[in-house]
């Protein structure tokens, strides 16, 4: 159930101390003995809260320096692009960072203090970088994402530019807790010394330069359209401005504020702040003022997710916009070879599944994570990834590789050119695929869950379903790993010819996730999440 104040603007009750969130990142020693407060690396980076122990500067460092090693282990003897977002706690962990690399000998590729990098832009950088000769370059963003903002994260994006795959993460975060428990192993010099050597980047005028390479712009400037930004008060924001001035694309900016606390949010479904593009309550704001716009966007605060917001639909649920854009790509981007396929999430929407199959093209089912779309997106394999949280991405137009990381701004401007050439909005061509292949009924909820919890529901078997039967219908198959990589989902899911549920714990936060969908109607959608929910209820009973 929704909280009283979903989609209210926030109270001063709800802001956080900045200064004390601060002040414990310095202060506070975590414990390396206490699970909560050790290095933990989910499915984007390291997250928590220095005011938890769980994000501090102790993490920090012991995690740049496991990750100088790591790389030097695997020969990576380039720079490091460096960047962060708009987060309380992204800068002090920036800082940190740069003195342990520096102390290292790494050289560092980095924005000013004032700065802030989407994720995306990192991503490109390092692509861009490694399809040159010699040494090859890695890259760290300080970013959470969309979490609440008392909340920092740490990310590790490889030479090929996109998220750590798990054998990284996993010797990163080991090493990172033995250094976490003796720190004698850390190199570090003074900030002050190691920021006189960072090399300056211009990550926001290379991405503006290579755009064209991957969407239509002169579409999009010769239309007409009256498009608005919501950064949402993060790392897009000097990037949304410059799109308009730069490239003369008719697009405002509707709320430019950069605060810590983000005092201007209207509060999330749950009560809480947190910039994610993808829910109504968060984009409250935006929503409001949709009319004045022929297309209006918003993105999290690295920018590595999306939100489409239409006169004639409001906020397009992400999966109807996947589709709509899976759809509009394979058909208006003939440098893409024949046989590159379209990946997506276990999670997503089966629509995804019959646009794919209409495109006559192949779909590769992944679990959670933008990491099993980057070998497709490194070689071609793949023209589009795309996750069910509003995260995707997709080649250039001539068929090479634009990220390899979610790149939440190139959507936005998608869904700008799928309107500039197409004369409909993307909420318009969703209807006509329903009107093709039907209605889907789909719902995620989320409910709180301990460490001990998410581990018993992360270790579902196919045994654990004994029902043959979901919703009146016969279960089909009941899966533990992904059809298109053989890889571990991490939960489970069951589908029927018409529905389908998985439930999964988050790799980010302290909660659970059941996502469930039929084809039959949100009657038979609640069925089948009851079934979901008694099953999951008795696993984290034990």
């Amino acid at each position: 159930m929704a909280h009283e104040r979903a989609g209210q603007p926030a109270q001063s009750s709800d802001l956080i101390d900045v200064d004390a969130v601060l002040a414990a990142y310095h202060d506070v020693a975590p414990d390396p003995d206490n699970p909560d407060q050790q290095v933990v690396f989910g499915t984007s980076g390291h997250r928590g809260s220095s005011l938890d122990g769980a994000f501090n500067d102790a993490h920090i460092a012991a995690t740049t320096q496991a990750i100088v090693e790591y790389r030097a282990s695997q020969g990576i003897d380039g720079p490091i692009y460096l960047g962060k977002d708009t987060h309380a706690l992204s800068l002090p962990a920036w800082q940190t960072a740069t003195e342990v690399l520096i102390a290292n000998g790494v050289p560092v590729l980095a924005e000013g203090e004032g700065d802030y990098t989407p994720t995306p832009a990192l991503s490109r950088a390092i692509v861009v970088h490694n399809s040159g000769s010699g040494a090859r370059a890695d890259g760290i963003v300080v970013t959470p994402s969309h979490n609440p903002p008392r909340d920092g994260g740490f990310k590790y994006n490889p030479p090929h530019g996109g998220p750590a795959d798990t054998d990284a993460t996993s010797a990163i975060a080991a090493r990172a807790n033995e250094l976490l428990r003796d720190p004698s192993g850390i190199r570090r010099i003074a900030y002050a010394e190691a920021a006189r050597q960072v090399e300056r980047f211009d990550y926001l005028g290379r991405y503006l330069d290579d755009l064209a390479s991957a969407i239509d712009l002169d579409a999009i400037r010769g239309s007409g359209l009256r498009i608005g930004a919501d950064p949402m008060g993060g790392a897009s924001v000097q990037y949304w401005q410059a799109i308009a001035e730069r490239l003369g694309i008719d697009l405002t900016v509707t709320n430019d504020s950069v605060d810590p606390t983000w005092s201007f949010m209207t509060l999330d479904s749950d009560g809480k702040i947190r910039m994610d593009p993808s829910s109504p309550d968060a984009m409250a704001s935006l929503l409001a003022s949709r009319d004045a716009y022929d297309l209006a966007t918003g993105n999290d605060a690295d920018a590595d997710r999306h939100g489409i917001v239409t006169p004639d639909a409001g906020l397009m649920n992400p999966n109807a916009y996947l589709a709509v854009a899976i759809g509009y790509l394979y058909a208006n981007r003939p440098g893409w070879a024949a046989g590159a396929g379209v990946g997506k999430t276990l999670v997503s929407s089966s629509m995804i599944d019959r646009v794919v199959a209409d495109l006559g093209r192949r779909l590769v089912e992944v679990p959670v994570g933008f990491k099993w779309f980057v070998p497709g997106l490194s070689t071609g394999e793949l023209g589009f990834g795309g996750e069910e949280s509003a995260g995707a991405s997709f080649l250039t137009r001539d068929g090479a590789t634009w990220t390899t990381d979610k790149d939440g701004i190139l959507l936005c401007l998608l869904a700008s050119e799928i309107t500039a050439v197409t004369g409909q909005t993307p909420s318009q061509l969703y209807a006509g695929l329903t009107e093709r292949f039907g209605t889907p009924a789909y719902a995620r909820t989320d409910a709180t869950a301990g460490r001990e919890q998410k581990a018993r529901l992360a270790a579902l078997s196919p045994d654990d379903v004994s029902a043959s039967e979901l919703a009146g219908e016969p279960i089909t198959a009941v899966l533990t790993r992904a059809p298109g990589n053989d890889a571990p989902i991490g939960g489970i899911k069951v589908t029927t010819e018409n529905a389908w549920f998985a439930a999964r714990p988050s790799g980010t936060e302290d909660k659970y996730k059941i996502y469930a969908e039929s084809m039959r109607g949100e009657d038979h959608l609640r069925e089948v999440q009851e079934q979901a929910q008694s099953l999951v209820d008795g696993v984290l009973a034990g």
